[in-house]
């Protein structure tokens, strides 16, 4: 919808209408996702457009900001922001936000979940009583967290929040990072082989990127042993799938629960064969509380932008220093 004389920006995926609406009633909104032809849609609206609300699975990177030459601020809808090239965007001057801090108790939760769900098999127990087997015999029994110790792949904030709520659990907990934090209680290990070595349970909350990619693979899972349980709810580029699925069809571990995937939203079949695996179609922050509380954020940033005030979070890679 055009309105005179506002701001035009570009929405690359579908928001919730708590957001979407915001945007609007604020700007004239072009829906990217919806063109057929996104390059003749490019060549239409591109010359006008000076903001991005980021969503879904387009990439945004530099061929889309060559069609966009007005373009100043990308407002990338989540935490991570992979799906934005954000060092190409700081060559060219741009601005790029995203939405931390809102959903970090979310996806805490549903870490917390997801990991007792793969050492108690809860959606496997499910289906048993579902499919009548109770009435034929009780579930066989499983492993318990008890006795586990954690390894936290990527100490972030979200990663805090995972160490926090285990706290509750007593169980040990270490870290693996780029750095070691002072202001942490947990061990830190500055190699993963010998952090998954020391443990048995890791807990990936690591972002995407270059720097992360596949840094869970077949040494680290072969370290791990076979007790032992992935959980993912960072990026899935983060884990070499192939050498995941090996693993676990061969036994050199015991389990995973993953939320994210490296090809999303294209899951491997041999993954969805394992049967003892729980899989995830990346719900971590999927809560209405918690996305409504994301689109608003992407709302603000935007019209915090356009108002002349700058980026309410702006990612490290943005060329923009607070007064």
């Amino acid at each position: 919808m055009t309105r005179p004389n506002a701001t035009e920006i570009i929405m690359t995926g579908p928001l919730m209408a708590y957001a979407a609406d915001q945007l609007k009633a604020r700007f004239t909104v072009h829906e990217l996702w919806k063109a057929e032809d996104k390059a003749a849609f490019l060549r239409d609206v591109g010359e006008r457009v000076r903001g991005i609300a980021g969503g879904g699975h387009i990439r945004i990177d530099g061929a889309l900001f060559d069609a966009l030459p007005k373009l100043e601020m990308i407002a990338n809808f989540g935490v991570g922001y992979d799906n934005v090239d954000a060092a190409e965007a700081g060559k060219r001057g741009l601005v790029v936000s995203n939405t931390p801090d809102v959903l970090s108790d979310e996806v805490a939760d549903l870490t917390i979940g997801l990991l007792l769900s793969t050492i108690r098999q809860l959606p496997q127990v499910d289906r048993y009583l579902r499919e009548g087997k109770w009435l034929k015999g009780a579930y066989p029994l499983t492993t318990s967290l008890r006795k586990r110790s954690i390894g936290i792949v990527g100490l972030g904030r979200i990663g805090k929040a995972v160490a926090h709520r285990l706290e509750a659990f007593g169980v040990p907990i270490a870290y693996h990072g780029r750095t070691r934090q002072a202001d942490v209680p947990y061990r830190y290990y500055p190699s993963l082989v010998e952090m998954a070595a020391d443990v048995d349970t890791l807990v990936s909350v690591a972002p995407g990127g270059a720097s992360t990619h596949h840094i869970i693979n077949a040494e680290v899972l072969k370290a791990l042993g076979p007790n032992g349980i992935v959980v993912n709810v960072g990026r899935g580029t983060v884990i070499d799938e192939k050498a995941l699925i090996e693993a676990l069809q061969n036994k050199t571990i015991l389990s995973a629960g993953l939320d994210v995937f490296e090809d999303e939203p294209r899951v491997p079949a041999e993954l969805i064969a394992i049967e003892h695996a729980v899989l995830l179609p990346h719900v971590g922050s999927a809560s209405v509380h918690t996305r409504e509380q994301m689109g608003q954020l992407v709302v603000d940033n935007l019209v915090s932008w356009f108002d002349g005030k700058g980026p309410l979070t702006p990612v490290p890679e943005t060329p923009w220093k607070k007064a």
